[in-house]
């Protein structure tokens, strides 16, 4: 497997709240960052949030040494030929650890930005988008004309340091398949359950199939993870989230989330419905998977909860149903990185790049034969 962490604001104990929410700094970042390296996480996604994910990938090379930088890229807002171009300067100082995230949006997230595309239009702009992106990306010089994009002459001074940059892509609807099979080498799900990622996966396959690209796509899925020494303790912390989900912080999230076209966003909304119960396990939509925090945040809002041995079996669950990427995430995530990397990640068939030249307090006696040894 792959699991990466998050590096995307806002973050804190209550990130909803503006007595829970961690303000966040240059150097708060570099903190997160060097922990997400370090405790031998595959990567971190940057993704839409609070800052600028190029900026703010770029700025974080020099703190990082292994890990893969996942950065969001939203098609309609850049022009395909500047975005190959950050691509490859991207890839080429951080010696190849750039993974793209395209990322179609909403019509309310779009319409900020002055782009008024229908649901299905965005996705024949991606589409076209990627055809041109892909091909300069290789190298060639591109001459396109679409519907929705024209480049003449199109090329690249420079070539990429990988030889192909990954391309990875959510959505949940027909169009969205279509575009992940002709184009995406990791297809993301957010937080749905096992057997509903499943079935897109068998769905996007099929179509992969199609275009001969059936052994070329992997998948992943997106999830918060609230992970403790025993499952008491898990559904504790679980309980003292829900008890800060205030009144005006639903309010404020569901009307963001009411008629938005995104297709996964209504998926992720029609687990908890918009409502809060008294009890908390009324929202646990399967054993040990819970839909509260899409109460107050919109996107993936399910989240594992349990002691690491729960926590690990369902992670199964999802390496049974054909996932093969994990990205996760915690409140705070500097904490939470630490508390998923001691209790979950070394149970996990991750290829880490931990460093291992640290030592503990935790004076044994094979330690100190090992040292005498040294001696």
């Amino acid at each position: 497997m792959e699991v990466l962490w998050y590096l995307t604001g806002p973050d804190g104990r209550y990130p909803w709240r503006a007595d829970g929410a961690r303000k966040l700094s240059y150097p708060y970042f570099q903190q997160l960052a060097r922990a997400v390296d370090h405790l031998g996480f595959t990567g971190a996604l940057l993704a839409t949030g609070s800052h600028d994910a190029w900026v703010q990938g770029a700025s974080l090379i020099p703190f990082t040494d292994n890990f893969q930088h996942l950065v969001a890229a939203h098609p309609p807002l850049l022009s395909p030929t500047l975005l190959a171009k950050m691509i490859t300067t991207f890839d080429q100082f951080s010696k190849g650890r750039l993974r793209v995230n395209i990322v179609n949006g909403d019509a309310k997230l779009m319409a900020q930005s002055g782009v008024h595309l229908s649901h299905d239009e965005r996705y024949a702009y991606t589409d076209e988008y990627l055809t041109v992106l892909t091909g300069l990306l290789r190298g060639e010089t591109v001459n396109f004309k679409g519907r929705h994009i024209h480049v003449v002459d199109a090329g690249l001074p420079l070539p990429p340091y990988q030889r192909r940059v990954p391309l990875w892509f959510g959505g949940s609807s027909p169009a969205a398949h279509e575009v992940a099979a002709k184009h995406i080498d990791t297809y993301l799900s957010w937080g749905e359950t096992p057997s509903q990622a499943e079935t897109k996966i068998r769905e996007v396959k099929h179509l992969a199939a199609r275009h001969g690209r059936a052994d070329k796509i992997s998948f992943g899925i997106r999830l918060y993870v609230i992970v403790r020494e025993t499952e008491a303790e898990a559904w504790a912390a679980a309980q003292d989230l829900y008890d800060h989900m205030d009144d005006a912080a639903i309010a404020g999230a569901q009307a963001y989330v009411a008629n938005i076209d995104s297709v996964g966003q209504q998926r992720m909304s029609a687990l908890h419905g918009g409502r809060k119960p008294k009890d908390l396990r009324e929202l646990e939509i399967e054993p040990n998977l819970w839909a509260g925090i899409g109460l107050v945040r919109h996107g993936p809002g399910t989240a594992l909860i349990g002691s690491a041995d729960q926590v690990v079996k369902r992670i199964q669950d999802y390496r049974d149903a054909g996932i093969e990427v994990l990205i996760v995430s915690g409140m705070p995530l500097l904490e939470e990185a630490y508390r998923f990397a001691e209790l979950v990640l070394p149970r996990l068939p991750v290829d880490r790049v931990a460093d291992d030249d640290g030592v503990t307090s935790a004076w044994t006696k094979d330690r100190d034969a090992a040292w005498q040894k040294k001696l």
